[in-house]
Formats: structure tokens, C-alpha cells, sequence
């Protein structure tokens, strides 16, 4: 049988699982981009023909990304169990799920960070290159700065990807507006919390997709 909530009690849920879903997709969001970014920078200059050609160091990033890629979230959530237990402590709450989040989520950033600096122009790195710069020179000073736009419009897809995941990670009770609505939306069959947590996952997607693509014109328009 549907249970009801007061209003009250209704706005109290949401508002806790909104402040828990965006502390996981922030820290998440930030972990992402620390460990995507370089690994993306990385997959670039460590190819055949790249500033630094490592090719072994490429085809084993090149690995572990399509690895991590492939798996479906759910799943990685499952087998991560162990680890984000052995970090965290726990597997439950919105902190143990952010170690799931951020390792399902960076793969995919690292490869949006890597097909943004590929549209950089090669001119920019050879004149670099021809005025005496060395291959972190080149990182720095064409390649981030040239794809600057792209690497933010990556940053806030992933980040819209980042709240689908904290939502699928309360189904191992990760906390959040996706753990509210298994346990007093489906659970409870009570469509009051569940179509109140589709709306706000909706908001916060639109919040955050409007927010990056006003940025990412305001840069372009200042190249």
C-alpha cells in the first residue's frame, strides 16, 4: 500500500538527499577530473609521434581505460565492493560512493580530455617546439590552453554522467536522491518521493548543462 508523506516530511527527504547527491557528485566530479585529466594528457603525448612517445606506457593506459570503459556501472559498483571498502571503510553511505563513481567515471573524462586535445592545431605544438620548448612547455602552454573550451564542455558531460551514477549508486545503498527513491519510492510505493526525485535529478542536469555551456561560449568568445 502507498504510503503518504506530509509535505513537510517530504521537503525534509529531498532536501538531505539533494545536499548527499551533490556532495558525491562534487567530490567525484573533482577525483574524476585529478585523475582523468593527466591520464587523457598522458593517452597524447605518450603515442607514437606524441612530445613524449612511450608507446608500452600508451597501449597499457590505452588498456586499462578501455577496461574500465567497458564494464557496465552497475556491475563495476558490485565488484568495487571490496575496494571501496578497503578505502572508505564501509560500503554504504554517500561517501563509500564516490570511490565507484569517480573509477566509472574518469575512463570515459580521460578519453574526452584526450579526442579535445587531438583538435588542437599542430602548428601551435611545433612552434613551441621551434622557439626552444620541451614537451611540458607544449602541455602547458598550446595543448591545455588551445582545447581549453573542449576539455570544459567534456568536464560538464562527465559531470552530468556523475549524477546518473550517484543515483544508480543507491541501489548498494550509496545515499543520495537514487537511494531515496529505491527505499521510499519504489520500496514503499510511494509516487510522491519518486517523482519528486526524478524532478530534482532533472533540474540539477539542466543547472549544470546550462551553467557549462554558458561558460564554454564566454571562453570562446574571448579566443
Amino acid at each position: 500500500m502507498q504510503s503518504r508523506l506530509s509535505w513537510e516530511a517530504w521537503f525534509d527527504l529531498m532536501y538531505q538527499a539533494s545536499l548527499e547527491t551533490l556532495y558525491m557528485v562534487g567530490m567525484a566530479a573533482l577525483f574524476t577530473l585529478l585523475l582523468g585529466l593527466p591520464t587523457g594528457v598522458l593517452l597524447v603525448v605518450t603515442r607514437v609521434g606524441g612530445v613524449w612517445p612511450l608507446p608500452r606506457l600508451n597501449a597499457v593506459l590505452g588498456l586499462v581505460i578501455n577496461m574500465g570503459r567497458s564494464l557496465p556501472f552497475v556491475v563495476l559498483l558490485i565488484a568495487l565492493i571490496p575496494l571501496t571498502r578497503w578505502v572508505v571503510g564501509t560500503t554504504l553511505g554517500s561517501t563509500a560512493a564516490i570511490v565507484p563513481i569517480t573509477l566509472g567515471a574518469f575512463p570515459f573524462f580521460a578519453r574526452v580530455v584526450e579526442s579535445a586535445l587531438d583538435e588542437v592545431d599542430r602548428g601551435r605544438i611545433e612552434a613551441v617546439l621551434a622557439m626552444g620548448g620541451n614537451g611540458w612547455h607544449v602541455v602547458t602552454k598550446a595543448l591545455l590552453p588551445e582545447a581549453l573550451p573542449a576539455l570544459l564542455a567534456g568536464l560538464t558531460l562527465t559531470v552530468v554522467m556523475l549524477i546518473g551514477f550517484s543515483s544508480m549508486a543507491g541501489v548498494i545503498g550509496g545515499g543520495g536522491l537514487g537511494d531515496l527513491a529505491i527505499r521510499y519510492g519504489y520500496q514503499r510505493f510511494n509516487d510522491q518521493v519518486m517523482v519528486g526525485t526524478v524532478l530534482v535529478l532533472l533540474l540539477l542536469v539542466q543547472l549544470v548543462q546550462g551553467t557549462g555551456d554558458r561558460l564554454v561560449r564566454a571562453l570562446a568568445h574571448r579566443r
